[in-house]
């Protein structure tokens, strides 16, 4: 099951995901996306993501895409080193802004401590 937990914090929405990316699990993923209209970025952390398939990858372009397509700016951060190999196999690392650090992403939305704070993790 895909568990994901929306946070918002000024521009920046985080979408925090737990469990598998893959076929019959993504709704929850694409519903929690559809409704961040007021969000000029939105963050998927993966760091608690255990598989993805390539319907999860599909889903992820399509995400991609909508949010674009709306003007917003899709990143992921936190990826396991699974999700980080999956990515580079499919060339997808060259389509994804994948950030190692969210730290880096204290730049494009609020700076403060309590923003990196809720950057660092989901828990």
């Amino acid at each position: 099951m895909l568990r994901v937990r929306t946070s918002n914090t000024g521009n920046m929405t985080r979408l925090c995901l737990q469990g598998r990316i893959v076929i019959g699990e993504t709704a929850g993923l694409q519903k929690a996306l559809v409704t961040q209209t007021e969000a000029s970025v939105i963050v998927l952390d993966l760091a608690a993501v255990t598989a993805i398939d390539a319907h999860g990858l599909g889903v992820l372009l399509v995400l991609r895409h909508q949010a674009e397509s709306m003007g917003i700016e899709f990143r992921l951060v936190n990826v396991t080193r699974l999700i980080r190999r999956v990515l580079e196999i499919t060339k997808l690392n060259s389509v994804f802004d994948v950030q190692a650090q969210p730290e880096v992403l204290t730049r494009m939305a609020i700076a403060g401590s309590s923003f990196r704070r809720e950057l660092s993790a989901c828990a």
